[in-house]
């Protein structure tokens, strides 16, 4: 099994590839904050659900079953247009409260890391608050 060094990244590589195949949903490792950050997917509309479970043979460990969301007349094309990791682990990317950044002119979601939690820039805005920011989502 090999090591992560990055788990928001690597979170972000399955969804991204899952979708490239047109999977309905992806098993991701547990953490509490990717748990955070597909609360705020879920509620900005990019992803359809998700669910913390025991992992079968492990019962110390737990997954999350992330359900991907799709639209389009078929429903062949992924809510998720882009996701793009800012903060990496060797170069943190911060913002003031009047700096947080827009994502696509206010259409994508950037998501914020602040005393108050994980927030989309939208709430960071209007908490008047900046952090670290984490990811966008478009």
């Amino acid at each position: 099994m090999a090591i992560i060094i990055d788990p928001i990244s690597d979170m972000f590589v399955r969804i991204k590839n899952a979708i490239a195949r047109k999977y309905n949903e992806v098993i991701i490792p547990h953490s509490n904050k990717k748990v955070k950050i597909l609360e705020i997917f879920k509620k900005e509309g990019y992803i359809s659900a998700f669910e913390v479970q025991q992992v079968k043979d492990k019962p110390n460990f737990k997954e999350i079953k992330v359900s991907l969301k799709y639209k389009g007349m078929n429903q062949n094309i992924s809510a998720i247009s882009g996701i793009k990791r800012i903060s990496k682990p060797g170069l943190k990317v911060y913002a003031q409260a009047s700096q947080v950044p827009y994502v696509l002119s206010g259409f994508g979601t950037a998501i914020i890391s602040t005393s108050k939690g994980l927030l989309t820039d939208k709430e960071a805005r209007k908490a008047h608050v900046g952090g670290e920011v984490v990811a966008y989502i478009w």
